[in-house]
């Protein structure tokens, strides 16, 4: 044999049972570690600001019922919450608005609007509170909670859910 080497059956063998099995070692773990890896990467929605209206839709003086749902994603858990409240203006000003959640602070009952009573009432523990959601009457340890908001130029108000606050704070 002049200098030229020949690859023995066995060595192909085992060159071409190793390019084989990595491909199909990357064909099927590719896709298997981005199944694991993807929900960590995915964009959690709570937190962002959500739009409840337009200001122009929002009569001024009366109490007005908005409703949203914040899907929040841990993992492969995935969890959708609805949450309410009443927005309120005070007057013509854009800026002149409340927004309170519509839970009430004694044990989370939902609240309702009375137009009769002028006041939200809770119909689990016959509390009271105002239209700008002080405690009037009942068992709650303080005011309806508040959304922080922002009314855009369009006229379009938007909120942050996580920072609802009780008026005092």
């Amino acid at each position: 044999m002049s200098g030229t080497s020949r690859i023995t059956r066995r060595d192909f063998i085992k060159v071409t049972t190793g390019a084989v099995g990595g491909a199909i070692t990357a064909a099927l773990g590719i896709p298997a570690v981005g199944y694991l890896i993807d929900p960590a990467l995915q964009e959690n929605k709570a937190g962002k600001p959500v739009s409840i209206g337009k200001i122009a839709d929002i009569p001024v003086g009366t109490p007005t019922p908005f409703s949203f749902t914040v899907t929040k994603v841990n993992g492969w858990e995935r969890t959708a919450s609805s949450f309410g409240g009443f927005i309120l203006r005070k007057s013509e000003d854009p800026k002149d608005i409340v927004i309170l959640s519509s839970r009430c602070t004694h044990l989370s009952c939902r609240v309702n609007w009375s137009e009769e009573a002028q006041a939200f009432l809770c119909p689990c523990h016959d509390a009271k509170f105002s239209k700008t959601g002080e405690v009037l009457d009942g068992p709650p340890p303080e005011p309806l909670g508040h959304f922080e908001y922002e009314v855009a130029e369009n006229g379009t108000i938007t909120i942050i859910p996580v920072e609802m606050k009780s008026k005092e704070g």
